[in-house]
Parts: structure tokens; C-alpha cells; sequence
């Protein structure tokens, strides 16, 4: 028998974003931090090390980042551990962190902060990194079980992505979805027309008829979820489907796919459509994945302008961090921005 192993964007109530450029920002982010991990129902000592980690994170970056965001969300739970598990990401547009090294060392901490420092946050998580370019963007990725521990990684398959709505707006136009079935992995991101509510709609419609049928073909697959959103306002929709080191992508509109690797990306061909109302054709595109690559899928939310040679291993890195570093450096915030990663 076949195990499905499947990654779904969470609903709105499971995740919050919140910019962090006042001080009052960071205790909005201990205050849903506390609310989050008791719904989650951690220990009352888990709870706490959360909200020390979790108000840490938000005091560096009211301190010190420019554009600064900070993301927590509900997930199915943390790798070898049961329940449910609570993820951290911080963004912001620089000035970066100049030795990465020292900042995560456990002791350090920067001038005016809490004093626990990145290092200590690191050790509270089950898994913590960060990732800066010189005079970049920088992300930071943490991910928090009921019990501390190193996750028991047993799946070397790993994807993630991120989903952020547009100023105002409480659910994000744009959905992904991936399952693993067997041997091959099926991928799905999503661009609903416009925002909030009816282009969320379109986008999980779209997903949850690619995820449906994980083994068909992508063409049919887009050919699929087309249909199935004709009665939706439509969207942008990428499909990836990975066997071995071979990257099937078939895409409609303005999803953009990527396979980044050694500081080389390689873009994969969509055609021009909107899916549920115009498209005069589907193809899909084979393409040779490397060793130790990322294959990448992002909305128009973020530029597809970013520079791999200026991200330096980063394919390497875990795929949550990826899409953090993606979004930190590419998102603009007058839109929507959805970005999937499979890395492995």
C-alpha cells in the first residue's frame, strides 16, 4: 500500500502575519504566540520558551531590520514528534547580519535586545536557521514541537511554502499543495484573480483538483483544474511533478517556476491564459533537476527578479528558509504572494 504524504496551505485562522516596525508590535507578536500554542494545547513550559523565542525574533527585527514581518502559523506537527507543531518566520529588506556564525551562536546577543539572542532561540526550537546576504534581505525559519528536540527527519523528500495576503485583506488570494505518492511528486501553486475571499476560493479549487489525481500528467492535470474553476472569477495556475531528477512543469499565466541550483536558476516555460476562462492550449516541459537543487514556484507577489548569485547556497538550505529568503528579497506587498519549494 501507498502512502500519500501531503502539504496543503493552512487555513487563515492557522496563520498570522504582522509587520514589525513599532514597538507595540512585539507584544502583539508574544500575545499570538501564547494564543497559538495554547490552542495547539503545548505544555505550559513549551508555551513559554515559544513566547520567549517568538518575542526575541520580533525584538530584532523592530530594532534593527527595515521592512520587517513576522509570520506564525499552525502546522500537522513537527517530524518525529506527535500533535501539532508552530512555525516562525521573520522577514525584512536588510541591512543584513554581517557573520551569521556568531549571531546564532548560543550567548550572543545583539545590543538593546532581550539577551537571549538568535543562538538561544535556536536551542528553545526544533529546528532554527537563518540565512543573509551582505546588505540583503534576511530570513529566519524555526520550527516549534510540543517537547524540545532535534526533529527525527525521516522523509529526505521536503517541501514548504508561504502564503501572504495583501495589505487588508485576512485570506491570501494564492494556495499551493504538494503530494508525495510513491515515487513522484506532484506540485501545485495558484494565483486567484484579484484578492481576498472569491480569489482564495478559485486558488484552493484549483489545488484541490490537482491534488485529487497526483499521478496524471501535468498538462492533464492543468487541463483538470481549468475546468474546475470555470465557475470561479480563474487565476494563474504552475503545476510541477518531480520523478527522479526530472521536473515535469506545466503552467497557465503568471506562475513562475524555477529550478535553482549552484547559483544557477533555470526558468520553466508556462503559456499565456487564465485558468477557468481563457487558454487556447496545455503543455507541459521536461527539465533535468541537479543533485542538491530546489525546484521553485511563486505568484507575481513576488519579482522574479531576484538574483541567484547574489544568494549564495542557498538551494542547499531548508526549504521553509528558502521560501523566506524568496519572499524577504522578491515580495511585493501590493499584492498577494504564494511561493512553494521542494527541495531533495
Amino acid at each position: 500500500m501507498v502512502t500519500l504524504t501531503w502539504l496543503t496551505a493552512p487555513e487563515p485562522r492557522d496563520v498570522r502575519w504582522q509587520r514589525v516596525e513599532e514597538a507595540s508590535a512585539v507584544a502583539a507578536c508574544r500575545a499570538a504566540a501564547v494564543a497559538m500554542a495554547g490552542q495547539l494545547s503545548f505544555p505550559a513550559v513549551r508555551k513559554d520558551e515559544v513566547a520567549l523565542a517568538v518575542t526575541e525574533a520580533a525584538s530584532n527585527l523592530q530594532k534593527h531590520a527595515r521592512n520587517g514581518a513576522l509570520m506564525l502559523r499552525a502546522t500537522a506537527g513537527i517530524a518525529g514528534q506527535a500533535g501539532a507543531g508552530l512555525e516562525l518566520v521573520t522577514v525584512d529588506t536588510g541591512p543584513g547580519v554581517r557573520d551569521v556564525g556568531e549571531a546564532m551562536r548560543d550567548g550572543h546577543s545583539t545590543a538593546g535586545s532581550l539577551g537571549i539572542g538568535l543562538g538561544a532561540i535556536r536551542r528553545l526550537a526544533n529546528f532554527c536557521d537563518l540565512y543573509s546576504a551582505a546588505g540583503r534581505a534576511t530570513a529566519l525559519a524555526a520550527r516549534f514541537g510540543p517537547a524540545p528536540g532535534p526533529p527525527a527527519e525521516a522523509d529526505p523528500t521536503r517541501w514548504a511554502g508561504l502564503a501572504r495576503p495583501i495589505a487588508g485583506e485576512a485570506e491570501c488570494g494564492d494556495a499551493f499543495g504538494a503530494v508525495r505518492d510513491g515515487d513522484i511528486i506532484t506540485a501545485v501553486l495558484c494565483d486567484g484573480l484579484g484578492h481576498g475571499p472569491l480569489a482564495a476560493a478559485a486558488s484552493k479549487t484549483a489545488v484541490d483538483a490537482v491534488l485529487a489525481e497526483p499521478r496524471e500528467a501535468p498538462a492533464a492535470l492543468l487541463a483538470r483544474a481549468h475546468e474546475r474553476i470555470s465557475h470561479t472569477r480563474g487565476g494563474a495556475i504552475g503545476i510541477l511533478q518531480l520523478a527522479g531528477q526530472v521536473a515535469s512543469f506545466a503552467g497557465l499565466g503568471n506562475v513562475a517556476g524555477w529550478i535553482l541550483g549552484d547559483g544557477v536558476r533555470t526558468g520553466m516555460a508556462s503559456v499565456p491564459g487564465i485558468a477557468g476562462h481563457h487558454a487556447r492550449k496545455f503543455r507541459q516541459f521536461d527539465y533535468a533537476v541537479p543533485a542538491g537543487a530546489a525546484v521553485i514556484l511563486h505568484s507575481d507577489g513576488l519579482s522574479s527578479r531576484w538574483d541567484a548569485l547574489s544568494l549564495p547556497g542557498l538551494a542547499a538550505r531548508d526549504p521553509l528558509l528558502i521560501a523566506a529568503v524568496l519572499l524577504a528579497e522578491a515580495g511585493v506587498h501590493r499584492d498577494d504572494a504564494g511561493i512553494l519549494v521542494v527541495t531533495g
